[in-house]
């Protein structure tokens, strides 16, 4: 029989994080003592109160069965007491939908929202589901090119008029992934305005939101300004902020209208949230934040370790304000995939190169904060040691 895949299938890319776990696999079969910087999960563990309420809440019968729907009013009303204690918005549950992580939600929005030739505004480099679930529904992707003159941040103003009337959803990642800027007020009132001018619905990730490094310049939610309800929603996740990539745990808010459509497609796809985790959920979102905060500590220790050990090898690389990734600019003479096999081939580092989430990411490793400092001085050990 043979065997032959869709036409949407064979569209998508290789997903760029599995290549990266399947060459570091290969390079550990080989014996190599590999220093993983690549791909962004948490190394440190779940804290020990959130694996305790998991503990106890497997352990209730009434949690055995499908989770149909929208979530745990209890989870979803503990995302609300979140958002206000943390950004100030105000949101009831309603306007709220648990997720099987993140990720899940941001790739079945298209089919709530995106018709065959529609267009899908992407920010690239980056979070490589946004194309993805573009792809899958037929859907016209336009990156928006994320450069370093710009901040970071995409160009509004230089989106043809023309794709602007043709585009259904538009995503933003902030803090982001894979370059670590922060998005300002300034700009989301602007990407407001041009949601609204557009008939567009916003898409705002925010995985990242609590992974920075000054209290004085917290990271914004989309949500917090003016209108941001009228045009959008903002996916949230446990992933990053409780070291939970694991438990699949995230949420959708914002727009009552767009939630209730990630919803019916969830309710088509899946059975909802495994009730036990969204009880544990709670428990993170809902007790003391001192795990959070030491989690900080320990990634701007590791920031401040790898950045300043890069910069004196003559790297070019930017101190970030958030997220757990460090964004470098490669040696000269090299692309990105280039200096990514000499790390792996002569010093046993993975990391990931910026143009496999982009174009605009050519000349760009992205790093993981996600191992100890002493491996990470160990990195910039082994660094130091190849000639470029």
């Amino acid at each position: 029989m043979k065997i032959d895949y869709s036409e949407k299938l064979k569209k998508l890319p290789p997903y760029l994080f599995i290549e990266i776990d399947k060459k570091k696999k290969e390079a550990i079969n080989k014996g190599a003592d590999i220093i993983s910087l690549g791909v962004g999960d948490p190394d440190l563990p779940t804290p020990e109160h959130i694996v305790k309420s998991m503990q106890e809440s497997v352990e209730k019968p009434a949690n055995h069965q499908y989770p149909f729907g929208a979530g745990l009013l209890s989870y979803r009303q503990a995302v609300c007491d979140w958002y206000k204690k943390r950004f100030n918005v105000n949101l009831n549950v309603e306007e709220v939908c648990a997720l099987i992580g993140s990720k899940e939600g941001i790739g079945h929005i298209h089919l709530g929202f995106v018709n065959p030739g529609d267009v899908v505004l992407i920010s690239e480099p980056g979070y490589p589901v946004y194309n993805t679930g573009t792809i899958f529904t037929d859907g016209v992707p336009y990156f928006m090119p994320l450069l370093e003159k710009n901040n970071f941040l995409p160009d509004l103003d230089a989106i043809p008029k023309e794709i602007a009337k043709k585009a259904k959803l538009i995503f933003v990642n902030y803090p982001n992934n894979p370059t670590a800027a922060v998005a300002p007020k300034e700009f989301y009132v602007k990407l407001i305005q041009f949601a609204k001018d557009n008939n567009i619905i916003v898409a705002a990730d925010a995985a990242y939101c609590q992974i920075y490094y000054d209290e004085n310049e917290k990271p914004l939610s989309f949500l917090e300004l003016p209108g941001a309800k009228d045009v959008g929603v903002e996916f949230g996740s446990l992933s990053k902020t409780y070291n939970m990539t694991g438990w699949r745990i995230g949420w959708v808010c914002g727009n009552k209208e767009i939630v209730s459509g990630v919803l019916k497609v969830k309710d088509n796809y899946d059975s909802g949230v495994f009730q036990a985790v969204q009880e544990a959920a709670i428990t993170a979102l809902s007790s003391c934040q001192d795990c959070v905060e030491s989690n900080r500590k320990i990634y701007k220790e590791r920031r401040d370790v790898l950045v300043e050990g890069l910069k004196k090898l003559g790297w070019e690389v930017s101190l970030p304000k958030a997220s757990f990734y460090v964004w470098a600019k490669v040696p000269k003479g090299y692309t990105s995939s280039q200096v990514v096999e000499k790390l792996l081939d002569e010093a046993a580092i993975v990391c990931t190169p910026g143009n496999g989430m982009g174009k605009s990411g050519e000349g760009y490793v992205r790093f993981a904060l996600t191992v100890s400092v002493s491996r990470i001085n160990e990195a910039i050990e082994r660094i130091s040691k190849i000639h470029w």
